[in-house]
């Protein structure tokens, strides 16, 4: 007799039998000229971002330096910057680079940090975590570019290591000048009368010499006092008739010389000015034929409004490293006189050493061949 039980786990074991045997038979062939099934596609890698850069090889001086890249999957950056560093700041600096208008993304050197010999510059990429990693070249191992020496940096070295790198000078200036007696016109004009022709000049200076295309500008003030036989005009209020022959002149100079040539510069002043009579205008200007801080000609002329215009031509002479000397020769009506007379002078320049200097100067003038007188002057000199 079968019972409910024994018919069930004789079900049971059919069905095991049934499903190993089919586990158990091989896989029919794949016909030929089938492909096999495709496999699962691997999970694609996660982007990152990279910087695409054509690397800046030399760069003119003194010209602002554009570098540009092009940063792909940007939308993963927070920031990309340019960090450079020059060869006489090595500490490094940082500019963004930004979107540009005539290229993907640009960053930019100031003019004033492209300079000889070189700089150099790393490209790096701030991540959206604040994480900095390096795109191109590395702090360590920085880019170069070269900067060549332009021909106005290449002067400009030359004549500084020549003033020993003493750009700045101070300088003071005392000198008194005698044309002996002169004839002035009397106040009725019936007749002339002989007057005491003589003034003396106090001068301080202010010089700075950037040695480019600009190569000097200075300042000057100073004082003139002294007699001379100025012509008849209308009386001055409240001078009597002694003082109708005292001048005077308050002025101040600014002047600025330009280098034309490595032989040839020009200087420009403009000269402003209290006299006796009133304030006036004037103004100057000299030619420099060679050496411009050694042996030159120079040749020049002022001019003020009342009190008179002077015409000059000097000579330098280099006699030894530290002395030069100069004869000078004049013509001039200063200060306030109708007639002009010629003034004789020879001066020597010393080098004291330290950046002191010394000129001493004299010699001879007249406005009549037959009365003179001499003048002596001096100027001191620092330099820094």
């Amino acid at each position: 007799m079968v019972t409910r039980s024994t018919w069930a786990s004789g079900l049971s074991l059919a069905l095991m039998t049934v499903s190993f045997g089919a586990a158990a038979e091989p896989l029919p062939p794949t016909p030929a000229g089938t492909a096999p099934a495709a496999e699962a596609p691997a999970p694609a890698p996660a982007a990152r971002p990279k910087i695409h850069h054509a690397p800046v090889v030399t760069t003119p001086a003194h010209q602002a330096l554009t570098v540009r890249a092009d940063i792909e999957h940007p939308h993963l950056v927070k920031r990309a910057l340019l960090v450079y560093r020059t060869a006489k700041n090595p500490a490094f600096r940082e500019v963004e680079l930004l979107r540009a208008s005539s290229g993907p993304y640009a960053a930019e050197v100031p003019e004033d940090d492209v300079e000889w010999p070189s700089l150099s510059y790393t490209l790096e990429l701030e991540l959206l975590s604040g994480q900095r990693v390096a795109a191109f070249a590395s702090r360590g191992m920085p880019h170069s570019v070269q900067v060549p020496e332009d021909l106005m940096d290449i002067r400009e070295r030359a004549l500084s290591e020549r003033l020993g790198g003493r750009r700045s000078v101070f300088s003071a200036t005392g000198e008194y000048v005698s044309f002996g007696k002169s004839d002035a016109a009397s106040l009725n004009q019936t007749g002339t009368e002989s007057v005491r022709d003589q003034y003396f000049r106090l001068e301080g200076g202010y010089t700075y010499r950037p040695l480019r295309v600009v190569t000097e500008f200075s300042v000057r003030i100073g004082v003139v006092r002294g007699q001379a036989p100025v012509p008849v005009r209308d009386p001055v209020p409240g001078q009597s008739e002694s003082e109708r022959f005292d001048v005077g002149l308050n002025y101040g100079a600014p002047t600025v010389r330009f280098r034309l040539h490595d032989q040839i510069h020009l200087e420009t002043e403009l000269l402003s000015s209290v006299t006796e009579v009133g304030f006036s205008w004037g103004t100057g200007g000299a030619l420099l034929l060679g050496d411009p801080y050694g042996s030159k000609l120079t040749l020049g002329f002022e001019s003020i409004q009342t009190f008179g215009s002077r015409f000059f031509t000097r000579m330098d002479v280099v006699a030894t490293d530290r002395v030069i000397v100069a004869p000078i020769v004049e013509i001039t009506n200063m200060p306030s006189a109708e007639k002009y007379g010629v003034r004789l002078l020879g001066e020597v320049a010393l080098d004291l050493g330290s950046g002191f200097g010394a000129a001493l100067r004299g010699g001879y003038q007249a406005r009549l061949a037959t009365s003179g007188g001499p003048s002596a002057g001096a100027t001191m000199s620092y330099s820094f």
